[in-house]
C-alpha cells in the first residue's frame, strides 16, 4: 500500500518570511537601478567604457560607481544572511525587520553618495551593517 503524501510546495515554509524575500527583491531593485545610473551617468559624461573612473568625489560619475560597488561588496553577504536565516529557523520578524534595515541604510548610502555628504553616507554604511549584524544574530540565535 502507498503512503498518502501531504501537499506541500515548497513555497510554504517561505510563507513567514514574505518580508525578507520582499526585503530581497528590494535589494535586487536597489541593484538595479545603481546600474541603470552609473550607466546613465557615465553615457552623459562620455566615459569610455572600460577606462577607469578617476577617484575624485567632486565627480558624479565617481561617486555613483563608488556607490554601486560598495553595495556590490555587501550584497552577497546580505543573500547569504537571509538564506542562512530563514533556512536555520530564525525568528521571521528579527530578520525581515534586520533586512530591511539594511535595505535603508543601503538606499540612504547611496543617496548621500550620490549628494556628496560623506558623514551621512558613512552614518548610512553603518545602519547597513547593523542591519547585516542582525541578521547574522537572527540566524545563529536559531542554533541557540
Amino acid at each position: 500500500m502507498q503512503e498518502a503524501l501531504v501537499p506541500y510546495t515548497m513555497q510554504d515554509w517561505l510563507i513567514p518570511y514574505t518580508s525578507t524575500v520582499l526585503a530581497l527583491g528590494a535589494v535586487a531593485t536597489l541593484f538595479v537601478v545603481q546600474v541603470l545610473v552609473v550607466d546613465l551617468v557615465s553615457m552623459r559624461a562620455r566615459h569610455l567604457p572600460g577606462s577607469p573612473v578617476a577617484a575624485d568625489h567632486d565627480n558624479l560619475l565617481f561617486r555613483v560607481t563608488r556607490a554601486h560597488a560598495n553595495t556590490n561588496e555587501t550584497i552577497a553577504a546580505f543573500i547569504l544572511l537571509a538564506l542562512f536565516g530563514m533556512l536555520s529557523g530564525a525568528a521571521p520578524s528579527w530578520l525581515a525587520v534586520s533586512a530591511w534595515i539594511y535595505f535603508a541604510g543601503r538606499v540612504a548610502h547611496m543617496a548621500f553618495y550620490y549628494a556628496d555628504l560623506r558623514t551621512a553616507r558613512s552614518g548610512a554604511f553603518v545602519v547597513a551593517l547593523l542591519g547585516l549584524v542582525g541578521m547574522l544574530l537572527g540566524g545563529a540565535g536559531a542554533w541557540l
